[in-house]
């Protein structure tokens, strides 16, 4: 049994470089016909994935997508996409488009078992750490005390909060090799304690840590391990302004066998990544799309029918979804003062960093970590424990210690000087813990 499905994937493996050979891809890349945009056009044999692979590669550079076009009907897709720099340029960078176009063009390496599994890549020098389980005081700066303990090192890791769960991938090195850790009791001492860290006192939700060896997209794990938990379920007692909620609507365009999806929301960086992928992990296809983000405002708006060909089904399968895509578009939103640390990395320095944090009372709603080149480049949004605004005083005393040059704050601190709603949504990871060009796209709209 197992040697037949082996030969049935070699086949469709086979077919599938064959119609890539008979119908290369094809990227062209026009910095003229915008005068205030970079023009992308990607024509392709369409595949479930495809247009997440495309996305993934543009956000991944850091563009700005402002405005999209997309179309998949039949065995071929057309996706079009006006992208900026994060200052508003055009894409000028010869470097850039080169890589745009051997990463989606005809001599693109996305070989079809990287296409039924978007987002993996293959990498040896470092350990994946994914972690999963309630949120509360001092998680972070006791999960980053852990590793320093066992003498990892994280180079690399994402932290979100959400609806009171928090999701985190790291990539952590051994102390003394600087590669991945091989040693399996080693691994599994390291899954154990960072377990018994998750499930703290809390044992009505589950923890999960996996511990492996190679890479992860990082974004692309935490959109899936956020969602197998659940957390677009809303709690009971849930107090979100719904002038802060996503506009999302699901209808059936019964005439053309299609559900349509429009979202409105405040416009942020990879916004289309965060509705694609989870569109997509939700074994939805979308064959219409149209995407403008060019004001403070997004407005994106999808043909979509699921993987087994039918529209939405039912009321409870509507509501699944909206509550999905506002979950994906929750996950990642900024809440809080943004702190950016550059120093040199060592092992054990995002421990002692989230420690002060934590002594501080201040909350981290989210985290980027990041190693180059031997220098520790870390994001995150902090807000104070309590709710209330973060007293000026209190980051003034953290970067004294920290550092004034290493420590620096970003972005507008009055987007952390409002006090919010009382919410579980953003309770704590490493907080408080006292003692320690085209211009005019638009769908048909003719549904009901």
């Amino acid at each position: 049994m197992e040697g037949s499905v082996s030969f049935s994937q070699n086949m469709d493996d086979e077919y599938e470089k064959l119609i890539r050979r008979m119908n290369p891809p094809r990227v062209v890349i026009d910095n003229e016909s915008c005068k205030n945009a970079t023009v992308i056009q990607v024509d392709n044999a369409n595949k479930q994935g495809v247009l997440l692979e495309v996305i993934q590669v543009l956000t991944d550079l850091n563009l700005m997508i402002s405005k999209a076009y997309i179309c998949s009907d039949g065995g071929w897709f057309m996706d079009v996409f006006n992208v900026t720099d994060h200052d508003g340029n055009k894409i000028t960078d010869e470097g850039i488009l080169d890589y745009i176009q051997k990463s989606l063009g005809p001599d693109s390496c996305f070989a079809s078992s990287m296409r039924r599994s978007v987002g993996v890549t293959s990498g040896m020098d470092h350990t994946s750490i994914e972690l999963i389980g309630s949120d509360r005081p001092g998680l972070l700066s006791e999960v980053s005390a852990v590793l320093t303990h066992v003498k990892c090192n994280v180079v690399n890791a994402e932290v979100w909060t959400h609806n009171t769960r928090a999701a985190a991938v790291m990539q952590v090195t051994d102390e003394e090799t600087g590669g991945a850790i091989t040693d399996p009791e080693r691994l599994a001492m390291v899954k154990r304690l960072l377990c018994n860290v998750l499930k703290g006192s809390n044992k009505s939700r589950e923890a999960k840590t996996v511990v492996s060896l190679g890479a992860t997209h990082t974004e692309r794990r935490l959109h899936q391990m956020m969602f197998d938990d659940r957390d677009y379920e809303r709690m009971g007692d849930d107090s979100v302004d719904e002038k802060e909620r996503p506009n999302v609507n699901v209808v059936n365009w019964h005439d053309k066998d299609y559900s349509v999806v429009t979202i409105r929301c405040k416009d942020r960086p990879k916004l289309l990544f965060d509705i694609v992928c989870t569109l997509t992990d939700m074994q939805y296809v979308v064959f219409h799309g149209n995407v403008d983000a060019e004001g403070p405002e997004a407005y994106q708006e999808y043909c979509i029918r699921h993987i087994d060909g039918s529209p939405v089904k039912s009321d409870a399968e509507r509501q699944r979804v909206i509550q999905c895509l506002e979950a994906a578009i929750q996950r990642r939103v900024s809440e809080g003062l943004k702190l950016e640390l550059c120093t040199s990395d060592r092992v054990g320095l995002l421990s002692d960093v989230t420690r002060i944090f934590r002594e501080n009372s201040l909350t981290v709603t989210r985290a980027e970590v990041a190693t180059r080149a031997g220098k520790a480049v870390n994001t995150f949004y902090v807000r104070e424990a309590s709710g209330y605004p973060v007293d000026p005083k209190i980051i003034d005393s953290i970067r004294q210690t920290i550092g004034q040059t290493i420590l620096r704050v970003k972005g507008s601190p009055e987007d952390s000087n409002q006090v919010p709603q009382e919410s579980p949504t953003r309770f704590l990871f490493g907080g408080l813990f006292k003692s320690k060009s085209f211009c005019n796209f638009g769908l048909v709209r003719s549904y009901s």
